[in-house]
Order: C-alpha cells, then sequence, then structure tokens
C-alpha cells in the first residue's frame, strides 16, 4: 500500500520500520518540528525524524495541518491510508479524508480505557492489571473511532518507559496485521461504558503527595519514570525518585524511618531505590546517599 506515515516519538519508531520491512511504500512521514531539549536547550529532531531520514525517506514537519497548502500537499501525495502513531497534532477533517482508506491510529491502551494524551503513565498509576494497544480508525473526536483490533499486554512491574517499549513493538504488529488484510478487520464502534481520559500529566502532579499510600506512590513512581519523573524536596534541592518498593514502616509522612532510605507514607512506607538530583545522572540509593544523605529523622517534602 501507498502509505503516510505520522509519528514523532520513539513509540512510532517500530511502526514505521515494519511498514517499511513489510515492503509497504511510504509517501512521506510526517513528524513534529525540532524542539529546543536538553541542558544546552538545542533544537532536536524527533525520533521519528531521524529514523525516517536513515531510511532515506522524505520527511515533513510542519508546525499545523489547518492551512489549506499544508492539506492540499498531504492530499497530492495520493495515499492509501495513513498510519498515525503518537503524532502529537490534531489531524482536521480534511486529512482525515484525504488518503482513500482514512487514517489508522497506534494507540496504547484498551479503548474506551484511557483515551488522552497519557495513556501508559495512567495505566500505571490507576494500578490497571492490563493494557494494550488498539488499532483504530480516527475520527474527529478525542480517541473516539471505530476499533479494527486490539490486544492486551499485562503491565506487570514495568515503569511507563518500559511498558513503552513493549506497547510499541505490539502495536507495529497489530498494524500490520491489519493493513495485510483490511476486509478482516472492519471497524467496530467502541462500548459506550468503561470511558476514562488520560489527561496530559502536568509538572505540579509528579510531585509526591506522601500523605498517600505506599502503594498509590509507588505507582505514581513507576508511572512517570524516568520522565518527567515522581520527585519531592529535599534540603531545598529537588529529587526524583525513579524506582521504589512498598515496606512495612510507620511514622509522619515524609519522614525517613529506615535505612537505605525509607520513608513513611499516609499507609506503610516506600523504599527508595533510584533516585536522581537536578543535572545530575540517575543513581542506586546507596551511591545516592553517599553524596547527599538523608538520615532516619529527615523531613522530605
Amino acid at each position: 500500500m501507498r502509505i503516510i506515515f505520522m509519528g514523532s516519538p520513539a513509540f512510532a519508531v517500530p511502526t514505521l520500520d515494519a511498514l517499511v520491512d513489510a515492503g509497504h511504500e511510504i509517501a512521506a512521514v510526517y513528524t513534529q518540528p525540532p524542539r529546543p531539549a536538553g541542558r544546552g536547550k538545542a533544537f532536536q529532531p524527533t525520533a521519528v525524524d531521524r529514523r525516517a531520514r536513515a531510511l532515506g525517506l522524505e520527511v515533513r514537519s510542519p508546525r499545523s495541518l489547518k492551512g489549506d497548502d499544508e492539506q492540499a500537499a498531504f492530499a497530492a501525495l495520493g495515499a492509501d491510508i495513513a498510519v498515525v502513531a503518537a503524532y502529537g497534532l490534531i489531524l482536521p477533517q480534511p486529512i482525515l479524508d484525504a488518503p482513500a482508506h482514512g487514517c489508522l491510529n497506534v494507540h496504547g491502551s484498551l479503548l474506551p480505557r484511557w483515551r488522552g494524551a497519557a495513556p501508559v503513565q495512567r495505566a500505571i498509576m490507576a494500578g490497571d492489571d492490563e493494557t494494550g494497544v488498539t488499532i483504530m480508525q480516527m475520527e474527529a473526536g478525542l480517541d473516539t473511532g471505530p476499533m479494527r483490533l486490539a490486544q492486551s499486554l499485562p503491565i506487570g512491574e514495568s515503569n511507563a518507559a518500559q511498558l513503552t517499549e513493549r506497547l510499541a513493538e505490539l502495536g507495529a504488529e497489530l498494524m500490520i496485521r491489519v493493513l495485510a488484510d483490511l476486509r478482516s478487520y472492519p471497524p467496530v464502534l467502541q462500548p459506550e461504558e468503561g470511558i476514562t481520559y488520560a489527561a496530559k500529566i502536568s509538572k505540579d502532579e509528579a510531585r509526591i503527595d506522601w500523605t498517600r499510600s505506599a502503594t498509590e506512590i509507588q505507582r505514581h513512581v513507576q508511572g512517570l519514570a524516568p520522565f518527567p519523573g515522581a520527585w519531592f524536596e529535599a534540603g531545598g534541592e529537588r529529587v526524583k525518585l525513579l524506582d521504589a518498593e512498598v515496606v512495612d514502616g510507620s511514622g509522619a509522612p515524609g519522614t525517613v524511618v529506615g535505612e537505605p532510605l525509607v520513608i513513611a507514607c499516609g499507609e506503610d512506607a516506600l523504599h527508595a531505590r533510584t533516585l536522581q538530583r537536578a543535572g545530575k545522572g540517575p543513581l542506586p540509593v546507596a551511591d545516592f546517599l553517599r553524596g547527599y544523605p538523608l538520615a532516619p529523622g529527615t523531613r522530605v517534602e
């Protein structure tokens, strides 16, 4: 098939690779424009941009698809279908309608649960036992389109980065299966029950609330690791907590009550296992404490 691919982060790369490996013709790759990133704030291309150029594919990075000229350029590609994976821009109706078979989306949840921007993080933070991938026929609503294929995946002990990688590989497999025989996977309307929304993670939300139970905080940590990272303040400095386990313990919430770095929560306690100071790399707790001691009795916020 002649395909327009639309994606931006690393999550989308396995699907792009799978399309190429399957012999599909990639008419063009649409991705977000380079943006400043890192300590030096240098402009960095997206993961899809880098991979597409390495594959010798045409890359387009419009800031919007609302203009008539951009929509005409998209339609002029004469695509059979568009494949979308975490692209990051809203697709206006003329874009959705341009390919002969419309636009298919790789969505990292079992729709209708976790429609929206952060389905992987929200599934972990909510304590879901499983999540999955849905191949969805796109329409104007937010992840409301009919489903062509879905498959579940246990979450287990995965953090957000690990689960995203697993879902990306599954999504690539499912998309190739659907494209190989569209008629065998007709669109089915989403159920009207069980709808939840995965709102974008805010910076303030990433702060740890020690009055919550250790189980809730552990899910919070895993769901935000490694980026943006759940964090707390100690000695006036912000510290990211990237990995932790629930342990027995009690005390005023936010108080270090054991070694190495066991912190009391609203219920039970949390043993910090991997931490990161601002401007530094992640460290196991023993190494972290050598450079930044937090003895029993210390309060963190």
